[in-house]
């Protein structure tokens, strides 16, 4: 079975997880159907692990393969 890519998101609003999650920051996603279907994205937080938070926190990024592979060696 392949792996589900990550992806890339910004936090745009971090009301009510504020120590957890940084405005404008760029989180890894991990992909979660069911969580998804419930309004909700698996991200690695502040804390290193994966949590579920309100999807409208946060807007998808797009970046060149290049950029991305070198924010996810950097993340």
């Amino acid at each position: 079975m392949a792996k589900a890519a990550k992806r890339l998101v910004i936090c745009v609003d971090n009301s009510g997880y504020e120590v957890s999650l940084e405005r404008r920051k760029i989180y890894v996603s991990i992909p979660d159907a069911k969580a998804e279907s419930l309004g909700q994205l698996r991200v690695i937080d502040e804390s290193g692990e994966d949590y579920l938070y309100p999807k409208k926190a946060f807007i998808a990024v797009a970046l060149p393969r290049l950029i991305r592979r070198a924010v996810l060696h950097a993340i």
